[in-house]
């Protein structure tokens, strides 16, 4: 049976239209879901009682459940059990703007970045669309806040569940759904060039966040096992296609490992490969784990290489460390509780 916060508008109007029913049908199931919030079919109160029997048969209404909760200044992270027993983590961060959540789109990760505590479990199976959508719905349950901006930063390779992540995108963003406007929508990817390509064609306007954390491929197969299917050159080649046809900037996350990818060579290298690109790079403060030998570069490596990145006219940015003490913080998420 299909969730029925896995259906896109377009679909539900599709299939009121197959049982010889008006496709407006679709906006009150929606008004209802997202805007009243209202989970249970029976209280669709503006549908007849035959049609809610007839919902009720071809859709499931059951959701994920929160497993553990921790809260920390100006961060929250959630553990959600899925149906089938596996645990995703989300996390929503306050800032001045307004509240964002990271969600994840799988249970594990085979992208297998060394640096990462989220791929140290492979992936089990990818997230419905269903699955991605009720991470936002609990935590704006339980926070009792409205979700401003959601990023794909979770657990997982987004693109790597394409048509569920695309069908999530869809959901959120409708304006009788969540109504996520698409420029505060942020899709990460390691670097999966072929499904680049196929978001480009799309036009979401969503954000694009690119993981390169190394400016030379010797360095970036170390760390990112992805580069060996699709090199720097590939991928950077890629970039300037996506952006000529989005005309939308890319976000390129750089996490500053200490003595590894913070050293002076590569801040120059950096600059060399993105000169002329519509980008900015967000240093990413490393995140430390128990279980990962990385260490963090210390304040004065990541200003020298903030520096030396805008000396060469290359935008940038260090990002705002949160969640770090209930190890909510990039890259330290997991998909069970160890």
């Amino acid at each position: 049976m299909k969730n029925i916060y896995g259906q896109t508008f377009l679909e539900l109007e599709n299939y009121f239209e197959s049982i010889m029913e008006k496709k407006y049908k679709a906006v009150q199931v929606y008004e209802w879901l997202y805007q009243k919030k209202v989970t249970n079919i029976d209280d669709f109160s503006n549908i007849r009682k035959d049609l809610r029997e007839r919902l009720k048969l071809d859709f499931s209404t059951s959701m994920i459940s929160l497993k553990k909760r921790q809260v920390a200044p100006l961060t929250e992270k959630y553990l959600f059990a899925l149906e089938d027993g596996e645990c995703v983590e989300s996390v929503l961060m306050r800032h001045d703007y307004g509240i964002s959540v990271c969600i994840s789109t799988q249970v594990g990760c085979n992208m297998g970045c060394a640096f990462c505590e989220s791929g140290r479990l492979k992936k089990v199976r990818n997230l419905k669309s269903h699955e991605m959508v009720e991470q936002i719905l609990l935590i704006e349950k339980l926070s009792l806040k409205r979700i401003n901006s959601v990023v794909l930063m979770g657990i997982g390779e987004p693109l790597d569940n394409f048509d569920e992540v695309v069908k999530f995108i869809n959901i959120i963003n409708h304006a009788k759904g969540l109504a996520i406007g698409a420029r505060h929508i942020t899709v990460s990817t390691c670097g999966l060039v072929p499904k680049i390509k196929a978001l480009s064609s799309l036009n979401l306007q969503v954000n694009l966040a690119i993981s390169l954390h190394a400016p030379f491929d010797s360095l970036r197969n170390r760390l990112m096992p992805v580069n060996k299917m699709y090199s720097l050159t590939e991928l950077l080649a890629c970039l300037r296609e996506y952006i000529e046809v989005t005309h939308r900037r890319v976000t390129i996350e750089y996490v500053m490992l200490n003595m590894v990818n913070d050293t002076q060579e590569c801040a120059l290298e950096l600059a060399k490969i993105l000169r002329g690109m519509n980008v900015y790079v967000n240093l990413i403060p490393y995140n430390e784990t128990n279980h990962i030998e990385f260490k963090k570069s210390s304040k004065n490596r990541i200003m020298a290489f903030y520096d030396l990145l805008k000396k060469e006219h290359i935008n940038v940015t260090i990002r705002k460390e949160f969640g770090s003490s209930i190890s909510a913080a990039c890259g330290q998420l997991r998909s069970k509780e160890v």
